[in-house]
């Protein structure tokens, strides 16, 4: 059984950690501890990495939807047999409700079978591999006839209704039969080795609690804008990604799926970055997840600690661990043989100029929620951030696209740097008797001077990616998002248009540079936004239209499309990409700069 196209997966979630399940059938990546830690399923990155198949084993066509406001998966298989539905679920705590989803995840999936026409045989192969495939474990069958997995630091315990599971070699396979009305659900529990066994989760009643879970959490926030639909739904897929432990956002559930297939531009997004937290934060705010954002300000504030001359982290782990240094997996392929597989992200070591403004903006932007006096640690932020970008807005840095070569004077780190001294001019009155407002002033004024006079590029007619060079760079369309110029300053018109001319590509899509291999989905979502506010609705909305449809079949965004073949790019489900499709559906109902 090959690999699916990255798009072929959906998307299952307890808040705690991610599974993906292929359009056949077969779930392909599982970390069943955290989003972050070791898989027991692996296909998704080598043939050889693990899975768990449940599927008809004549095949047929395939018709998935997610259950209205979830994250629980409904997959029905029309055969020459017959149809068959089968409902996937990583199962919520017993009797979790609303805020609740995620805080004590039991750490199981549930399957669910469901004849509904004819009698359709069903195949059973189950693979674990834990530790990113590297761990062979011992199965054992039990009395009670389910299968015992036991290797490493995993326990894992698999269970099918009135069904007892046969070993063959290293493997489950089993074959059964349902007709229509007959109900078969399985499930497949996690555990530590060296802690309480795994829990079982009955899994019809399991599946039915997990959906009045999510329901009752999406019941609580409101969202009244246009495009209401497509909001909800990744605002769900947000909540999915949100580990609810600590609040933190991950920026995907997947590691190494690549940006362009046999190329090596595969990263691990497992983690939550700082340099998103203004828009994941105005993402939240605007589909009525006022409770999430407090909780990612708390993570936020923790996480960075004491603020001193060290740049701050771009990214940390979901517990706010700093160290999340880069390894390679030797031992798996990598999706499409595009190796290598990382695991941790080595840009926690860049310097990012840009992180600062995002923080004290989305502070700005929260203000009145907050309350006229920030908690001290709050505050201690703030204050830390600005006078680092007062000392260090003059230096080179990384980038907002985590460049790993040479460090360049990024305008739109520049800018960023404008935003958190702006920002935190204004928000002085709350910052205490270490406000210092001249000189704050004085420096954002210097350091819009300078992006107004060395970032434009008269021979290109645009605002350019680098201080004082013409390479093109689709950052720039943030500038109007931000509120550094307004869309309709003739020179930000200019630079739109060329953006739009020299990195536009079919299906309304925006690469950043003049080579990056796809469309990269938030650039397209930013470039809706500046049509917004430069006054041009109608194409707005019709380039939404057109980029939200580049969606799998249950609403799913990664980071890039392949302009050639619409082929979905990068890990997915992409945080960033669904960020950008709220705050862009946003600013079509609302077009007033933040």
């Amino acid at each position: 059984m090959e690999q699916g196209a990255i798009s072929d997966y959906g998307f299952l979630s307890d808040c705690r950690s991610a599974a993906l399940v292929g359009r056949n059938g077969s779930i392909d990546w599982w970390c069943p501890d955290r989003f972050d830690a070791p898989s027991v399923f692996a296909r998704l990155l080598d043939p050889a990495g693990g899975h768990w198949w449940l599927g008809p084993v004549a095949p047929g066509r395939v018709q998935r939807s997610y259950e209205r406001d979830t994250l629980v998966l409904r997959t029905v298989h029309h055969t020459p047999e017959g149809s068959v539905a089968v409902t996937d679920a990583l199962a919520a705590e017993q009797g979790a409700r609303a805020h609740e989803l995620g805080m004590n995840s039991p750490a199981v999936l549930l399957r669910v079978v469901e004849g509904l026409s004819g009698r359709v045989r069903m195949g059973v192969d189950y693979l674990p591999r834990p530790e990113y495939g590297l761990i062979t474990p011992y199965l054992r069958e039990q009395d009670d006839g389910s299968v015992l997995a036991r290797a490493g630091p995993a326990v894992l315990v698999l269970r099918g209704d009135g069904l007892r599971l046969r070993v063959v070699d290293d493997r489950v396979r089993h074959t059964f039969e349902v007709a229509a009305g007959q109900v078969v659900g399985f499930d497949l529990a996690y555990a530590a080795t060296h802690g309480a066994p795994p829990a079982r989760r009955d899994a019809v009643p399991g599946v039915a609690d997990t959906v009045r879970a999510w329901q009752a959490f999406r019941e609580s926030h409101h969202y009244d804008g246009r495009h209401a639909e497509v909001v909800r739904q990744s605002a769900t897929i947000l909540t999915g990604l949100t580990y609810a432990r600590s609040g933190a956002v991950a920026a995907a559930p997947t590691t190494s799926l690549p940006e362009l297939l046999g190329a090596d531009r595969n990263y691990d997004y497992r983690f939550s970055w700082l340099r998103d937290f203004a828009m994941t934060m105005r993402a939240m705010w605007v589909a009525a997840c006022p409770d999430e954002a407090s909780r990612l300000f708390a993570w936020a504030a923790y996480s960075t600690g004491r603020i001193g001359a060290e740049p701050v982290p771009v990214v940390f782990g979901l517990e706010g661990e700093r160290d999340i240094s880069e390894h390679f997996c030797d031992n798996l392929a990598g999706y499409a043989n595009s190796s290598p597989v990382r695991i941790g992200n080595d840009a926690w070591r860049q310097r990012q100029l840009d992180v600062p403004g995002e923080v004290v903006s989305a502070i700005w932007k929260f203000r009145d929620y907050l309350g006229a006096q920030f908690g001290a640690e709050l505050r201690e932020m703030v204050l830390g951030l600005t006078e680092q970008v007062a000392a260090t807005w003059h230096l080179p840095d990384r980038g907002i696209w985590e460049h790993r070569d040479a460090e360049r004077h990024y305008l739109c780190s520049k800018v960023l740097c404008w935003v958190a001294m702006d920002r935190a001019v204004r928000l002085a009155p709350r910052l205490g008797e270490r406000a210092d407002v001249r000189r704050w002033a004085g420096i954002r004024d210097e350091i819009r001077a300078t992006v107004l006079r060395e970032g434009y590029d008269e021979r290109r007619g645009a605002y350019t990616g680098v201080l004082g060079s013409p390479e093109l760079d689709a950052a720039v369309l943030y500038l109007p998002v931000v509120g550094f110029l307004p869309a309709q300053d003739p020179r930000m018109r200019s630079t739109i248009e060329a953006v739009e001319r020299e990195l536009g590509a079919d299906g309304g899509l925006i690469r950043r540079w003049a080579d990056d291999p796809g469309g990269f989905l938030l650039c397209s979502f930013w470039l809706v936004e500046c049509l917004v506010l430069a006054g041009q609705r109608e194409r707005a909305e019709r380039l939404f239209e057109e980029v939200t449809g580049h969606a799998n079949d249950v609403g799913l965004l990664s980071e890039q499309i392949d302009p050639g073949t619409g082929a979905q790019l990068g890990n997915m489900p992409q945080a960033l990409s669904h960020i950008g499709l709220i705050n862009a559906a946003w600013r079509l109902t609302d077009p007033r700069v933040d």
